[in-house]
């Protein structure tokens, strides 16, 4: 077993997403946010498991170049239907083309985790693999929807925590929070295997 470090990192969340801000809040009170910056264009044949791993390393490596004695943890999230990526809408009318095409069929969600450790240099990563069912969705609901949650910054454009939970059959996952943004069972494993100390 490696000797504790003398003194307590930091935690620093390599993005300013308040989704996982308040998911991280859950676990830990005292934390910074830091925005990574990272290129998030696809590689050519870069399959969705991969490109979230990908994603959550970089983002965690480029806010740890710049964070001293920390605990830096970068996440990404890929939505997948039929091996087509489903990106933030960013718009209404993208949203509705991305839940008609959701209807009635499986999603899904790639939401990657990495951890990383600037005294030592140590990186753990771990992939949550999450299926969602979406049942029936008729366009006027859609709209509803859309209009009500105004899901346009969240991949596959919909917010599970909110109304969102009401388009689905069935979620099959091995950890609720990770549909949200961030996977929260491995990382508290991640962090008292680092040496934090959670309940």
């Amino acid at each position: 077993m490696m000797a504790p470090h003398p003194t307590p990192p930091r935690i620093v969340l390599g993005s300013t997403s308040r989704y996982r801000g308040e998911l991280l809040r859950r676990l830990i009170a005292d934390f910074e946010q830091s925005a990574p910056g990272t290129d998030e264009t696809p590689l050519p044949d870069e399959v969705p498991a991969e490109r979230a791993l990908r994603l959550a390393v970089t983002k965690a490596e480029a806010v740890a170049g710049r964070s001293r004695d920390a605990l830096v943890i970068g996440s990404d999230q890929v939505a997948e239907l039929d091996g087509m990526i489903l990106d933030k809408p960013g718009t209404a009318e993208r949203a509705r083309a991305q839940l008609a095409a959701s209807s009635g069929r499986e999603v899904h969600f790639h939401t990657a985790l990495c951890l990383l450790d600037t005294r030592d240099g140590r990186r753990h990563t771990h992939v949550d693999h999450t299926r969602v069912l979406f049942r029936e969705l008729g366009l006027a609901e859609i709209n509803r929807y859309i209009e009500r949650e105004q899901p346009l910054d969240c991949a596959g454009s919909f917010k599970c925590e909110g109304l969102g939970i009401s388009l689905f059959e069935s979620i099959d996952n091995r950890d609720p929070s990770a549909l949200i943004g961030l996977p929260l069972i491995a990382l508290a494993r991640l962090l008292r295997e680092t040496g934090i100390d959670l309940p």
